[in-house]
């Protein structure tokens, strides 16, 4: 793990075949866009694509019609993918409908489990209750490393959440036993990076609250899914989505005790 960190820190080239697994189109390049372009053997891998099926996300960027949201914020990641020199990662799109993604989990763990085998490392969300969808992805990620003989190694992004009251973007909530890693890179990272987050008009208002550096990696720490979420310390509840942190808790609760009658699941 650590070599791996290293080589990620000092943006070398990464030719172990890895994984990203995203909850929608843009995760991907506000985490770790400076270094996609350097895994050789690079799976990417969106949960959602991006879409909630309510229309009202699609209704405000302008679309008259869920699935052209969709459609948009399809083109916008290609857009970035290019822009970012990871054009030719190869992509799996699990199209999960948008802040649901909790529900479909059995079938989510069915895939990742597929997906993952022969990875040698995935990468994905820290499980900090900004959105509903990232901590489904960081639960996913485990599940389904727990049924695989030989797991990838698990690594986490950055992504956002609130601490103290107060809303935070790009950098981790910090966890005593995963100390976080920062990834600088130089003005031309910053340009490629810029640049691909300009392809993602749809998502401005929300992009413009993270900073360009750096990004933040570690690896997964230790997390009890099982436990509900804090009241208070789910950022997405502020935004009055469509699904809260107590439905998402109990949804995660169920999940992990099925799992667990089926094989022993380690948290961690």
């Amino acid at each position: 793990m650590s070599e791996l960190l290293e080589r990620l820190y000092a943006g070398e080239p990464v030719d172990e075949p890895v994984a990203l697994v995203a909850a929608h189109p843009d995760d991907e390049t506000i985490g770790l866009g400076s270094r996609l372009g350097g895994f050789r053997r690079l799976r990417l891998i969106h949960v959602t694509d991006g879409a909630p099926r309510d229309g009202a996300d699609a209704r405000r960027a302008g679309f008259a019609t869920w699935q052209a949201y969709a459609a948009a914020r399809e083109a916008e990641l290609g857009c970035a993918l290019v822009e970012l020199g990871a054009g030719a990662a190869e992509r799996r799109r699990y199209a999960i409908a948008d802040q649901q993604t909790v529900f479909a989990l059995a079938e989510l763990v069915h895939r990742l489990t597929q997906d993952l085998a022969g990875m040698a490392v995935v990468i994905t969300h820290a499980f900090e209750h900004g959105h509903p969808d990232h901590d489904t992805a960081a639960l996913a990620v485990l599940l389904a490393c727990a049924r695989l003989p030989d797991p990838p190694r698990r690594v986490e992004f950055a992504g956002y959440h609130l601490t103290g009251g107060q809303e935070v973007y790009g950098c981790f909530r910090a966890h005593p036993a995963a100390p976080a890693i920062a990834l600088p890179f130089d003005a031309a990272a910053c340009g490629r990076k810029i640049a691909a987050i300009a392809c993602f008009r749809s998502q401005a208002e929300l992009l413009a609250r993270f900073p360009i550096a750096p990004e933040y990696v570690r690896p997964a720490p230790a997390y009890d899914f099982a436990e509900p979420i804090p009241a208070g310390s789910a950022l997405y509840d502020r935004w009055h989505l469509s699904l809260d942190s107590r439905r998402w808790s109990e949804a995660a609760r169920q999940a992990v005790e099925a799992a667990s009658e089926r094989r022993p699941v380690v948290l961690c």
